[in-house]
């Protein structure tokens, strides 16, 4: 089956698709858009859900809350963006930059000072320089060498160990006993004092590691929440999550295991 993943050409999304899945994969121009074409079932995808600088990607957590699609599997990879500029990096009127690209490297954007125009991609970011002289962009390595664009400075990024964690969704939830983890989407539907204490002890009690926690807006209004889970599978995890439905809607958003990316 065809994987989607974030265009165009030259992204990280695309970068990690083909080391995974090769030549087998399909360029969309918004994670919505995988999102949405994974739900009617043509079609796998594979989208950014977190980022160790910038956290959550809202994108993809508001689709995933939106379509009924399933998480089958997870990939890590550790991301380095360089600053690709024709001249002094100092004298460019502006820089194009991903949003969470920007976060992450904003340490040395904010120091020189310039206009920083935020894009759909990376290398989205890329291609809007090439059309401006006057320009500069974050960029992948692979994206600087796709669009012929010089690298002026290399690992801007705030933190050595900056890394973006992926998953792998599809209309169907994995099948078998392999998986490590499951994903959770807990909706209250309420406030009370004490509810987050209660959602977190059902897991406490039976001593189940939770990996991530992360609130979102419910779009019901301020002060209405929604929380994505990750733990890790061990025994009492599935009376955990009865429990948890007892107290809260729970939409089990899948198991999966981690992804072995090939070494590039």
């Amino acid at each position: 089956m065809t994987v989607l993943t974030l265009g165009p050409a030259g992204t990280f999304s695309h970068e990690l698709a083909a080391a995974l899945f090769g030549d087998d994969i399909e360029l969309l121009p918004t994670i919505r858009a995988i999102i949405e074409r994974v739900a009617g079932g043509s079609a796998g995808g594979l989208v950014p859900i977190e980022n160790s600088e910038a956290g959550g990607v809202g994108e993809t957590l508001q689709g995933l809350t939106e379509f009924g699609v399933s998480i089958t599997g997870e990939a890590y990879m550790p991301v380095r963006h360089h600053l690709a500029a024709r001249g002094d990096p100092r004298q460019l009127e502006a820089v194009y930059a991903h949003p969470q690209t920007h976060e992450q490297c904003s340490v040395l954007l904010d120091s020189l000072g310039v206009e920083v125009v935020h894009t759909s991609s990376n290398a989205a970011s890329a291609v809007a320089m090439q059309r401006d002289e006057h320009a500069g962009a974050v960029v992948s390595e692979t994206a600087a060498a796709i669009y012929g664009l010089p690298i002026a400075l290399r690992d801007i990024q705030n933190s050595k160990e900056n890394t973006t964690r992926f998953v792998l969704i599809s209309a169907a939830p994995r099948e078998g006993a392999e998986c490590t983890k499951c994903s959770l989407l807990v909706d209250p539907k309420s406030d009370r004092v004490g509810l987050l204490a209660e959602i977190l002890g059902v897991f406490a009690r039976r001593g189940i590691n939770l990996t991530r926690i992360e609130s979102r807006p419910s779009r019901r209004g301020i002060g209405s929440y929604v929380f994505f889970i990750d733990l890790e599978i061990s025994e009492g995890w599935r009376e955990a999550k009865e429990e948890l439905k007892r107290m809260t809607a729970v939409r089990e958003l899948g198991c999966y295991a981690r992804l072995e990316v090939p070494q590039r």
